[in-house]
Protein backbone atom coordinates (compact mmCIF):
# COMPACT_ATOMS: atom_id res chain seq x y z
CA UNK A 1 0.00 0.00 0.00
CA UNK A 2 2.77 2.19 1.14
CA UNK A 3 4.31 1.73 -2.73
CA UNK A 4 1.03 2.61 -4.55
CA UNK A 5 0.90 5.74 -2.30
CA UNK A 6 4.47 6.72 -3.26
CA UNK A 7 3.57 6.12 -6.65
CA UNK A 8 0.64 8.10 -6.74
CA UNK A 9 2.73 11.30 -4.93
CA UNK A 10 5.24 10.77 -7.68
CA UNK A 11 2.83 10.78 -10.23
CA UNK A 12 1.33 14.13 -8.61
CA UNK A 13 5.22 15.66 -9.27
CA UNK A 14 5.84 14.43 -12.23
CA UNK A 15 2.24 15.17 -13.83
CA UNK A 16 2.89 18.78 -13.31
CA UNK A 17 6.36 18.97 -14.90
CA UNK A 18 4.47 16.78 -17.99
CA UNK A 19 7.02 13.79 -17.13
CA UNK A 20 5.85 9.99 -17.74
CA UNK A 21 4.61 8.30 -14.64
CA UNK A 22 5.82 5.13 -13.65
CA UNK A 23 3.54 2.42 -12.93
CA UNK A 24 5.21 -0.42 -10.83
CA UNK A 25 3.76 -3.69 -10.25
CA UNK A 26 1.96 -2.95 -7.31
CA UNK A 27 -0.10 -0.04 -8.54
CA UNK A 28 -0.76 -2.38 -11.29
CA UNK A 29 -2.61 -4.71 -9.11
CA UNK A 30 -4.26 -2.45 -6.96
CA UNK A 31 -5.70 -0.29 -9.78
CA UNK A 32 -6.49 -3.51 -12.26
CA UNK A 33 -8.44 -5.74 -10.63
CA UNK A 34 -9.84 -8.28 -12.79
CA UNK A 35 -13.38 -7.79 -12.37
CA UNK A 36 -12.45 -3.86 -14.26
CA UNK A 37 -10.45 -5.53 -16.74
CA UNK A 38 -12.85 -7.60 -18.13
CA UNK A 39 -15.55 -4.43 -19.57
CA UNK A 40 -11.88 -2.95 -20.31
CA UNK A 41 -11.08 -6.13 -22.47
CA UNK A 42 -14.43 -5.59 -23.88
CA UNK A 43 -13.87 -1.88 -24.81
CA UNK A 44 -10.76 -3.15 -26.81
CA UNK A 45 -12.27 -5.58 -28.89
CA UNK A 46 -15.54 -3.53 -29.62
CA UNK A 47 -12.95 -0.77 -30.85
CA UNK A 48 -10.72 -2.94 -32.90
CA UNK A 49 -13.28 -5.33 -34.42
CA UNK A 50 -14.82 -0.97 -35.19
CA UNK A 51 -11.79 0.21 -37.26
CA UNK A 52 -10.47 2.77 -34.39
CA UNK A 53 -7.21 0.57 -33.61
CA UNK A 54 -4.05 0.07 -35.78
CA UNK A 55 -2.83 -3.25 -34.49
CA UNK A 56 0.54 -4.57 -36.19
CA UNK A 57 1.67 -7.63 -36.24
CA UNK A 58 4.60 -8.34 -33.46
CA UNK A 59 8.20 -8.52 -34.29
CA UNK A 60 9.79 -10.85 -32.47
CA UNK A 61 13.91 -11.35 -32.08
CA UNK A 62 14.84 -14.72 -30.86
CA UNK A 63 18.13 -15.55 -29.25
CA UNK A 64 20.22 -17.41 -31.05
CA UNK A 65 19.92 -20.40 -28.74
CA UNK A 66 15.96 -19.99 -28.58
CA UNK A 67 16.12 -19.63 -24.72
CA UNK A 68 14.15 -16.74 -25.33
CA UNK A 69 12.63 -13.72 -27.14
CA UNK A 70 12.00 -10.35 -27.27
CA UNK A 71 8.73 -8.97 -28.10
CA UNK A 72 7.85 -5.67 -29.50
CA UNK A 73 3.84 -4.99 -29.76
CA UNK A 74 2.71 -1.60 -31.12
CA UNK A 75 -0.44 -0.20 -31.75
CA UNK A 76 -3.18 2.96 -31.50
CA UNK A 77 -6.51 3.20 -29.88
CA UNK A 78 -7.87 6.01 -32.17
CA UNK A 79 -11.02 6.37 -29.61
CA UNK A 80 -9.28 7.16 -26.25
CA UNK A 81 -6.78 8.58 -28.45
CA UNK A 82 -3.36 6.94 -27.15
CA UNK A 83 -0.95 4.66 -29.06
CA UNK A 84 1.73 2.79 -27.06
CA UNK A 85 4.21 -0.16 -27.20
CA UNK A 86 4.62 -3.38 -25.32
CA UNK A 87 8.39 -4.59 -25.27
CA UNK A 88 8.34 -7.96 -23.91
CA UNK A 89 10.84 -10.78 -23.06
CA UNK A 90 9.61 -14.31 -23.08
CA UNK A 91 11.60 -16.76 -21.31
CA UNK A 92 9.83 -20.31 -20.57
CA UNK A 93 11.84 -21.79 -18.62
CA UNK A 94 12.45 -19.23 -15.88
CA UNK A 95 10.06 -20.92 -13.78
CA UNK A 96 13.17 -23.04 -13.29
CA UNK A 97 14.74 -19.84 -11.66
CA UNK A 98 11.79 -17.84 -9.81
CA UNK A 99 11.05 -15.54 -12.63
CA UNK A 100 7.96 -14.88 -14.43
CA UNK A 101 8.12 -16.40 -18.09
CA UNK A 102 7.31 -12.51 -19.49
CA UNK A 103 8.81 -9.22 -18.39
CA UNK A 104 8.99 -6.00 -19.89
CA UNK A 105 7.25 -2.27 -19.78
CA UNK A 106 4.27 -1.23 -21.68
CA UNK A 107 4.71 2.36 -22.81
CA UNK A 108 1.97 5.20 -23.27
CA UNK A 109 1.62 8.45 -25.50
CA UNK A 110 -0.85 10.53 -26.26
CA UNK A 111 -1.42 11.22 -30.07
CA UNK A 112 -1.94 15.10 -30.02
CA UNK A 113 1.65 15.79 -29.08
CA UNK A 114 3.16 12.21 -29.00
CA UNK A 115 4.19 12.82 -25.59
CA UNK A 116 4.95 10.01 -23.30
CA UNK A 117 2.51 9.50 -20.80
CA UNK A 118 3.34 6.17 -18.31
CA UNK A 119 5.41 3.53 -18.31
CA UNK A 120 3.86 0.42 -16.39
CA UNK A 121 5.28 -3.03 -15.78
CA UNK A 122 4.22 -5.89 -18.38
CA UNK A 123 4.23 -8.83 -16.31
CA UNK A 124 1.37 -7.71 -14.10
CA UNK A 125 -0.06 -6.35 -16.92
CA UNK A 126 -0.24 -9.45 -19.09
CA UNK A 127 -0.86 -11.52 -15.92
CA UNK A 128 -4.28 -9.70 -16.02
CA UNK A 129 -5.79 -8.40 -19.30
CA UNK A 130 -4.60 -11.97 -20.76
CA UNK A 131 -6.90 -13.93 -18.38
CA UNK A 132 -9.68 -10.82 -18.44
CA UNK A 133 -9.64 -11.46 -22.54
CA UNK A 134 -10.81 -15.25 -22.18
CA UNK A 135 -13.03 -14.12 -19.42
CA UNK A 136 -14.82 -12.05 -22.39
CA UNK A 137 -14.52 -14.83 -24.91
CA UNK A 138 -15.69 -17.11 -22.55
CA UNK A 139 -18.76 -15.26 -21.37
CA UNK A 140 -20.26 -14.99 -24.76
CA UNK A 141 -19.04 -18.87 -26.13
CA UNK A 142 -19.18 -21.01 -23.23
CA UNK A 143 -22.57 -22.56 -22.64
CA UNK A 144 -24.44 -20.70 -19.61
CA UNK A 145 -24.53 -23.70 -17.78
CA UNK A 146 -21.19 -24.16 -17.78
CA UNK A 147 -20.00 -25.04 -14.03
CA UNK A 148 -16.69 -26.88 -14.40
CA UNK A 149 -13.10 -25.59 -15.71
CA UNK A 150 -10.20 -27.82 -16.46
CA UNK A 151 -7.05 -25.59 -16.05
CA UNK A 152 -3.91 -27.06 -18.15
CA UNK A 153 -0.30 -25.37 -16.66
CA UNK A 154 0.49 -23.90 -12.92
CA UNK A 155 1.95 -20.75 -13.93
CA UNK A 156 0.64 -17.31 -13.41
CA UNK A 157 -1.84 -17.35 -16.48
CA UNK A 158 -3.48 -20.30 -14.23
CA UNK A 159 -3.96 -18.62 -11.30
CA UNK A 160 -5.25 -15.38 -13.26
CA UNK A 161 -7.74 -17.82 -15.49
CA UNK A 162 -9.34 -19.13 -12.57
CA UNK A 163 -9.80 -15.80 -11.09
CA UNK A 164 -11.56 -14.78 -14.60
CA UNK A 165 -13.47 -17.78 -14.97
CA UNK A 166 -15.08 -17.60 -11.54
CA UNK A 167 -16.31 -14.17 -12.47
CA UNK A 168 -18.16 -15.29 -15.53
CA UNK A 169 -19.89 -18.60 -14.70
CA UNK A 170 -21.38 -20.48 -11.48
CA UNK A 171 -17.83 -22.74 -11.65
CA UNK A 172 -18.79 -25.48 -8.98
CA UNK A 173 -15.32 -27.65 -10.33
CA UNK A 174 -12.08 -27.12 -11.08
CA UNK A 175 -9.64 -29.16 -12.53
CA UNK A 176 -5.53 -28.41 -12.53
CA UNK A 177 -2.99 -30.67 -15.05
CA UNK A 178 0.79 -29.87 -15.23
CA UNK A 179 4.25 -31.30 -16.29
CA UNK A 180 4.95 -29.44 -12.57
CA UNK A 181 2.90 -31.57 -10.04
CA UNK A 182 4.05 -29.51 -7.11
CA UNK A 183 3.34 -26.48 -8.56
CA UNK A 184 -0.35 -27.70 -9.47
CA UNK A 185 -0.75 -28.79 -6.09
CA UNK A 186 0.14 -25.30 -4.16
CA UNK A 187 -2.31 -23.79 -7.00
CA UNK A 188 -5.06 -25.97 -6.10
CA UNK A 189 -4.48 -25.56 -2.50
CA UNK A 190 -4.12 -21.45 -2.44
CA UNK A 191 -7.16 -21.48 -5.00
CA UNK A 192 -9.66 -23.92 -2.81
CA UNK A 193 -8.93 -21.71 0.49
CA UNK A 194 -9.41 -18.78 -1.39
CA UNK A 195 -12.52 -19.09 -3.13
CA UNK A 196 -13.98 -22.22 -1.38
CA UNK A 197 -14.48 -23.73 -4.67
CA UNK A 198 -13.41 -27.62 -5.37
CA UNK A 199 -10.01 -27.56 -7.01
CA UNK A 200 -8.50 -31.49 -8.26
CA UNK A 201 -5.44 -31.71 -9.33
CA UNK A 202 -4.85 -34.94 -12.04
CA UNK A 203 -1.81 -36.80 -13.73
CA UNK A 204 -2.76 -36.50 -17.26
CA UNK A 205 -4.41 -34.01 -19.96
CA UNK A 206 -6.74 -36.72 -21.02
CA UNK A 207 -7.90 -36.68 -17.19
CA UNK A 208 -8.22 -32.82 -16.88
CA UNK A 209 -10.36 -32.44 -20.37
CA UNK A 210 -12.77 -35.09 -20.37
CA UNK A 211 -16.20 -34.15 -19.75
CA UNK A 212 -15.61 -30.60 -18.66
CA UNK A 213 -17.42 -27.57 -19.73
CA UNK A 214 -14.42 -25.24 -20.15
CA UNK A 215 -10.95 -25.83 -21.22
CA UNK A 216 -7.90 -23.28 -20.76
CA UNK A 217 -5.00 -24.50 -22.34
CA UNK A 218 -2.15 -22.39 -20.58
CA UNK A 219 0.77 -24.10 -21.11
CA UNK A 220 4.27 -23.93 -23.13
CA UNK A 221 4.07 -26.92 -25.13
CA UNK A 222 4.88 -26.46 -28.93
CA UNK A 223 3.07 -29.94 -28.99
CA UNK A 224 -0.76 -30.72 -28.56
CA UNK A 225 -1.41 -30.97 -25.18
CA UNK A 226 -4.83 -32.27 -26.05
CA UNK A 227 -6.85 -34.61 -28.30
CA UNK A 228 -10.31 -34.27 -29.95
CA UNK A 229 -11.26 -37.41 -28.99
CA UNK A 230 -11.04 -36.19 -25.38
CA UNK A 231 -13.29 -33.00 -25.70
CA UNK A 232 -16.97 -33.39 -25.17
CA UNK A 233 -19.37 -32.14 -27.28
CA UNK A 234 -20.55 -28.11 -26.03
CA UNK A 235 -16.90 -27.57 -24.61
CA UNK A 236 -15.55 -24.19 -24.58
CA UNK A 237 -11.65 -24.02 -25.13
CA UNK A 238 -9.76 -20.55 -24.08
CA UNK A 239 -6.45 -21.93 -26.45
CA UNK A 240 -3.59 -19.40 -24.32
CA UNK A 241 -0.01 -20.56 -24.21
CA UNK A 242 0.98 -21.14 -27.40
CA UNK A 243 1.65 -17.88 -30.20
CA UNK A 244 4.31 -18.71 -32.69
CA UNK A 245 3.32 -20.24 -36.19
CA UNK A 246 5.37 -23.38 -35.05
CA UNK A 247 4.10 -24.12 -31.40
CA UNK A 248 0.40 -25.40 -30.90
CA UNK A 249 -1.80 -26.71 -28.15
CA UNK A 250 -5.01 -28.49 -30.08
CA UNK A 251 -4.54 -30.92 -32.74
CA UNK A 252 -5.66 -30.57 -35.90
CA UNK A 253 -8.98 -32.97 -35.03
CA UNK A 254 -9.96 -30.34 -32.13
CA UNK A 255 -9.80 -27.37 -35.30
CA UNK A 256 -11.41 -29.10 -37.23
CA UNK A 257 -14.85 -30.05 -35.47
CA UNK A 258 -14.67 -26.37 -33.66
CA UNK A 259 -15.98 -23.46 -33.87
CA UNK A 260 -12.98 -21.34 -34.32
CA UNK A 261 -12.56 -17.28 -33.41
CA UNK A 262 -9.82 -15.33 -32.32
CA UNK A 263 -9.18 -11.94 -30.81
CA UNK A 264 -7.91 -10.69 -34.18
CA UNK A 265 -7.54 -11.89 -37.69
CA UNK A 266 -4.42 -10.89 -38.78
CA UNK A 267 -2.61 -12.16 -36.04
CA UNK A 268 -3.94 -16.20 -35.90
CA UNK A 269 -3.26 -15.71 -39.46
CA UNK A 270 0.21 -15.49 -39.10
CA UNK A 271 0.84 -16.02 -35.92
CA UNK A 272 -0.81 -19.19 -34.46
CA UNK A 273 0.49 -22.91 -34.89
CA UNK A 274 -3.04 -23.99 -33.73
CA UNK A 275 -4.60 -22.59 -37.03
CA UNK A 276 -1.25 -22.16 -39.08
CA UNK A 277 0.01 -25.70 -38.36
CA UNK A 278 -3.51 -27.28 -39.86
CA UNK A 279 -3.71 -24.97 -42.85
CA UNK A 280 -0.26 -25.37 -43.83
CA UNK A 281 -1.18 -29.53 -43.67
CA UNK A 282 -4.62 -28.58 -46.26
CA UNK A 283 -7.10 -29.46 -43.52
CA UNK A 284 -8.31 -26.01 -43.59
CA UNK A 285 -8.74 -22.42 -44.87
CA UNK A 286 -8.58 -18.73 -43.53
CA UNK A 287 -12.49 -18.82 -44.20
CA UNK A 288 -12.45 -21.27 -40.89
CA UNK A 289 -12.37 -18.63 -38.22
CA UNK A 290 -15.64 -17.71 -37.35
CA UNK A 291 -15.04 -14.65 -36.28
CA UNK A 292 -13.55 -11.87 -33.90
CA UNK A 293 -14.92 -11.57 -30.30
CA UNK A 294 -15.10 -7.98 -30.98
CA UNK A 295 -17.44 -8.87 -33.69
CA UNK A 296 -19.39 -10.69 -32.01
CA UNK A 297 -19.61 -8.22 -28.89
CA UNK A 298 -21.02 -5.98 -31.69
CA UNK A 299 -23.28 -8.31 -33.00
CA UNK A 300 -22.18 -8.56 -36.52
CA UNK A 301 -20.81 -12.50 -36.07
CA UNK A 302 -22.70 -15.20 -34.48
CA UNK A 303 -20.81 -17.00 -31.33
CA UNK A 304 -22.28 -20.47 -29.78
CA UNK A 305 -25.50 -21.15 -31.75
CA UNK A 306 -26.01 -24.61 -30.17
CA UNK A 307 -25.34 -26.08 -26.85
CA UNK A 308 -23.44 -28.98 -28.99
CA UNK A 309 -21.21 -26.77 -30.28
CA UNK A 310 -17.36 -27.30 -29.39
CA UNK A 311 -16.24 -23.52 -29.31
CA UNK A 312 -12.32 -22.61 -29.87
CA UNK A 313 -10.69 -18.94 -28.46
CA UNK A 314 -7.57 -18.67 -30.22
CA UNK A 315 -5.91 -15.84 -27.92
CA UNK A 316 -2.90 -14.17 -29.41
CA UNK A 317 -2.73 -11.16 -27.18
CA UNK A 318 -2.32 -7.69 -28.64
CA UNK A 319 -1.04 -4.52 -28.00
CA UNK A 320 -4.48 -2.74 -27.69
CA UNK A 321 -5.48 -4.53 -24.87
CA UNK A 322 -2.29 -3.43 -23.18
CA UNK A 323 -3.13 0.16 -24.26
CA UNK A 324 -6.59 -0.08 -22.91
CA UNK A 325 -4.99 -1.84 -19.49
CA UNK A 326 -2.67 1.00 -19.21
CA UNK A 327 -4.86 3.83 -20.36
CA UNK A 328 -7.25 2.66 -17.58
CA UNK A 329 -4.68 2.30 -14.62
CA UNK A 330 -3.55 5.87 -16.51
CA UNK A 331 -6.58 8.00 -15.95
CA UNK A 332 -7.35 6.33 -12.55
CA UNK A 333 -4.35 7.84 -11.27
CA UNK A 334 -4.40 11.13 -13.04
CA UNK A 335 -8.13 11.86 -11.74
CA UNK A 336 -7.07 11.83 -8.46
CA UNK A 337 -4.66 14.85 -9.30
CA UNK A 338 -7.70 16.70 -10.07
CA UNK A 339 -8.39 19.41 -8.01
Amino acid sequence: MASIKRCKLNARRKHKSMEPIIINKETVISLLPMQECIPVMEKAFRSLASGKCVQPLRPLMWLPDKRGLLGMMPGYAGDIDVMGIKVISVFPGNKNFGYSSHQGMVLLFETQNGRPLCMADADEITAIRTPAASAVATNLLARKDAETVSILGSGIQAAGHIEAMLLVRKIKKIIVWSRNEANAKQLAEKVSDKNKTEVTVVKSPEEAVRNVDIICTLTASVQPVIKAEWVSKGTHINAVGSCTPHARELDTAIILKSKLFTDCYESIFNEAGDFIIPRNEGAIDNSHVKGEIGEILLGEKNGRTSDDDITVFKSLGLAVEDIFSVNHIYRKITKTMEP
